[in-house]
């Protein structure tokens, strides 16, 4: 039996729990060893299911790649991908000819849209020591007025995502990285244009936060009927008004109640995802997510004839030269390097 402020409580896994605004969230961490000179494990891949290396029984995984790990060219429309890389890097490419290397707190804010395709490597850069990976990626749905808006993808650096500081009365910390939407006064950089983020009305949040043992927390308040999923990844035990919670469940909340946060006693480390539902029929096969069974249709048969571009790459799971740091090259020829 739940309190009045508690939904509903799931468990996470590899994939977690969502609700309309979102569709999807994969929590990936991998400890990859040494990296060889292809950027791929300098480690055998005896044993391993190549092309579909996804046991959660092994410490590291190939997922979809063969030399290096990832997940070569692939197709996406009608949604946009959040890649929120905490450790590690990703080698981006896709069929508009941008590319780029982020990672170590650098977020990707992708509108697939109409349509594109793009590999995600992970490419371990370092020879001489382990390449751990730890990232999770959303997919955050578009309405159907912008489902065929222009594939675009911006880069939100780490040294740009605001950390906010709070006590509470104790002295005890929360610390609060604002991916999406605000807390208090401070505010997330600007998300793709046509995101269903990018009108504030839209209440869309993406905190990923920290709590110190014992520390104490009061959620803000939302102002429109909200989706709230709070996954609690790191800790012990939090207590939710009252409820005592483990670590390793996604809680889904009330968002127009005052629900406080009271860590246990552990220091825990929490994701909070939000946003006002879109409301409308989601049909999705695979990397396509449209409104109807015969949009799908449509959408394979146009990347079938299209491809969505073509790819310009000389390989499927195109990675970038070792020595190059985070950079961004995107399609209009302008550039940021890091």
């Amino acid at each position: 039996m739940y309190n009045r402020y508690i939904i509903d409580i799931k468990p996470l896994g590899f994939m977690w729990p969502m609700r309309d605004p979102f569709l999807f969230c994969a929590h990936h961490k991998d400890f990859y060893p040494a990296g060889n000179d292809q950027l791929g494990p300098a480690a055998s891949l005896s044993g391993r299911n190549i092309g579909q290396d996804f046991s959660q029984e092994n410490p590291w995984r190939m997922y979809h790649g063969d030399v290096v790990p990832g997940f070569p060219a692939h197709p996406h429309r009608g949604f946009e991908t959040i890649t929120i890389v905490l450790t590690g890097f990703v080698d981006h490419s896709d069929s508009h000819g941008a590319a780029g290397r982020y990672g170590n707190g650098d977020v990707q804010w992708m509108t697939a849209g109409s349509g594109l395709q793009h590999a995600e490597m992970f490419p371990l850069i370092h020879q001489d020591t382990p390449n751990p990976l730890e990232l999770f990626q959303v997919w955050l749905n578009l309405p159907k007025k912008d489902k065929f808006s222009p594939p675009f993808y911006k880069m939100l650096w780490a040294e740009d995502i605001p950390n906010l500081l709070l006590s509470d009365d104790n002295n005890h910390k929360i610390e609060i990285r604002i991916i999406a939407g605000q807390v208090e006064s401070t505010k997330a950089p600007k998300p793709a244009p046509n995101s269903w983020a990018a009108d504030p009305i839209n209440e869309v949040a993406i905190w990923h936060f920290k709590m110190d043992p014992d520390a104490n927390w009061e959620l803000p308040l939302a102002n429109q009927p909200v989706n709230r999923t709070l996954y609690f990844l790191k800790g012990q035990t939090i207590n939710i008004a009252g409820l005592t919670v483990p670590a390793g469940q996604a809680i889904e909340l009330l968002a127009d109640e005052p629900v406080a946060l009271i860590n246990g006693n552990q220091k825990s480390e929490m994701v909070l995802l939000q946003g006002v539902p879109i409301g409308e029929p989601v049909m999705q096969h695979g990397p396509f997510v449209m409104n109807t069974r015969e949009e799908i249709r449509q959408a394979i048969y146009d990347f079938h004839q299209t491809q969505f571009g073509g790819w310009p790459w000389s390989r499927h799971d195109n990675v970038h030269q070792r020595e190059m740091g985070r950079f961004a090259y995107y399609a209009d020829s302008t550039k940021e390097v890091r």
